[in-house]
Formats: structure tokens, C-alpha cells, sequence
């Protein structure tokens, strides 16, 4: 019994183009179309005071891996180790909201993504402080607010970040390390 091949698809100019060839030349034309309409609606992190939902897009995000999840009857650690070897820990009320993130490691995390709204009243006091003081030494924010505590040197960086508004009952902000 003979197979019947069938021809190729030809283009405009007579040229054969197989259906594999045709696939990956417009798949990424396809694949950037489906991110530009639906990665709007992916939420980005789990931010200090965001939503315990999206801490799963938080390790996506620094290319991590969940060392652990501990829950204790007063809150819920997350615990992500990043790429670049820093641990990230997210303390997460019983409401299922991020009261605290600590980091430590050979890089500062992308404070941005941690801190969420908190970001812009934090580079403002930041900048405030640091022409304050004089010398290097651990940056310490305390705001009506939010707290963020910062300080390391190369490759060995350690911060943690609360709003004492959203901390749980009994909860001290010593916990979050």
C-alpha cells in the first residue's frame, strides 16, 4: 500500500512552507498578543498590606522557590528562597493580609514588589534620613504608617518591613525576621 504525501503549503512566491515552519513563525506574534491582553489582569505581588493571594505571583516573580509554609495560630510565614539566593519571608494575618516581609541574603529584593504602596512614602523618608545622618550603618523608618528596618554590605543584606496597624492581636513586631 502506497502513502500519499501530501504537497506543502505554498507561499505567495511559489516557495513551500511546511505547517511547522508556518507555526513558529507566527507563535510568538500569538504568545505576545495573549500576554499584553491578559497580564493586566495578573496580579504582581504580594505586597505589605496587599492580599495572601498573590504571594504565589511573588515567587514567580524572583524566580523562587517556597522553602516552607508555617502557620501558627496568630499568622501564616511564607517562606521563598529568590534566584539570587535571598531569603524572602511573608507574614500573612488571619484576615489574609501581609502584615510584615523580612528579607536576608546576597541581594536586596526588589523593595518595589515588597513594599507595594508603601514604596514611594519609603524612598521619600529614606532620602530624608540618609542626608540627615552622616556614615553608613542600618536605615531605620519609622512612620505613623509602616516600619522598615534596613541594613547590610555586600553580598550579606538584612531588612524587615510592618505596618503596626495590621499586625494580629498578640502579634509583637519582634516576630518579623
Amino acid at each position: 500500500m502506497e502513502r500519499r504525501r501530501r504537497a506543502p503549503a505554498s507561499t505567495t512566491r511559489g516557495e513551500d512552507v511546511s505547517m511547522g515552519e508556518r507555526l513558529r513563525s507566527t507563535l510568538p506574534t500569538i504568545l505576545t498578543l495573549l500576554a499584553f491582553v491578559l497580564g493586566p489582569s495578573v496580579p504582581l505581588s504580594a505586597a505589605l498590606g496587599g492580599d495572601v493571594s498573590t504571594i504565589q505571583s511573588d515567587r514567580v516573580r524572583m524566580k523562587g522557590a517556597l522553602l516552607r509554609v508555617t502557620s501558627t495560630g496568630a499568622y501564616t510565614l511564607h517562606e521563598m528562597r529568590a534566584a539570587s539566593g535571598t531569603t524572602v519571608r511573608e507574614f500573612v494575618s488571619p484576615a489574609g493580609t501581609v502584615f510584615g516581609v523580612a528579607w536576608q541574603g546576597p541581594s536586596v529584593p526588589d523593595l518595589r514588589q515588597l513594599l507595594g504602596t508603601y514604596f514611594e512614602p519609603y524612598m521619600q523618608a529614606a532620602q530624608a534620613a540618609q542626608k540627615a545622618r552622616s556614615g553608613h550603618g542600618p536605615l531605620v523608618i519609622e512612620q505613623p504608617g509602616f516600619v522598615v528596618e534596613r541594613s547590610g554590605h555586600q553580598r550579606a543584606f538584612a531588612g524587615r518591613a510592618y505596618v503596626p496597624q495590621l499586625l494580629p492581636a498578640g502579634v509583637l513586631p519582634d516576630v518579623i525576621r
